[in-house]
């Protein structure tokens, strides 16, 4: 059986093109989500769509792009359906996972799909590295600020972890990273001591 999707990204937009096609193509239902943006996979449409597509059935939609806009996540959809043993066409491409040309098109956009992980990765790591670079901390913001955390070291020597945390607002946990981070950049000499309390 051919289950038909359509979806429009705008309340004044029509399906009518759509689902004129995707009868004409020999879909016996017909699902659809009005309003609703391509970057959302999670559409009630869609989701009934799936749902009722069981082995032996074919996804069929007007343009690969009614279906959603990341191309990761549309191989991701397809892979999935073919592991269901569920076909997939796209009328206006031409791609269709039922005949060897269509399962060629399927590969392309898999292999561009990685190539564009690929850059997206290879780009994050280059901007880090730059910003490490440029001395640039990354991650989350410090809970405490430099001076602050050189007040909390003064006060943990005589004061209880747990009355500095309260002082500063932050959670216990905070100040034993903060003197784990403490001990590694200036390891403690011989004689040193751990403050009663934190042991």
């Amino acid at each position: 059986m051919k289950i038909g999707y359509a979806r429009v990204s705008t309340e004044d937009q029509s399906l009518d093109l759509q689902t004129t096609a995707l009868v004409s193509a020999g879909c016996a239902r017909l699902f659809s989500d009005h309003g609703i943006s391509g970057s959302e996979f999670s559409r009630p449409g869609l989701k009934c769509a799936l749902d009722t597509l069981s082995s032996g059935d074919t996804l069929v939609v007007w343009r690969l792009d009614r279906l959603g806009r990341s191309l990761r996540k549309l191989v991701e959809l397809i892979e999935e359906l073919g592991k269901r043993n569920i076909e997939f066409v796209s009328l206006t491409e031409c791609i269709n996972t039922t005949s060897s040309g269509g399962v060629l098109v399927f590969h392309v956009m898999a292999a561009l799909a990685q190539f564009e992980r690929s850059l997206i990765s290879e780009r994050t790591r280059a901007g880090m590295a730059a910003a490490r670079n440029r001395g640039q901390h990354l991650g989350r913001r410090r809970s405490l600020s430099p001076e602050q955390r050189e007040e909390a070291l003064r006060l943990l020597v005589t004061i209880p972890l747990k009355l500095v945390a309260e002082k500063f607002a932050v959670h216990p946990r905070t100040l034993k990273r903060m003197l784990c981070d403490t001990s590694l950049a200036d390891p403690p000499t011989r004689d040193a001591t751990i403050p009663q309390g934190h042991r």
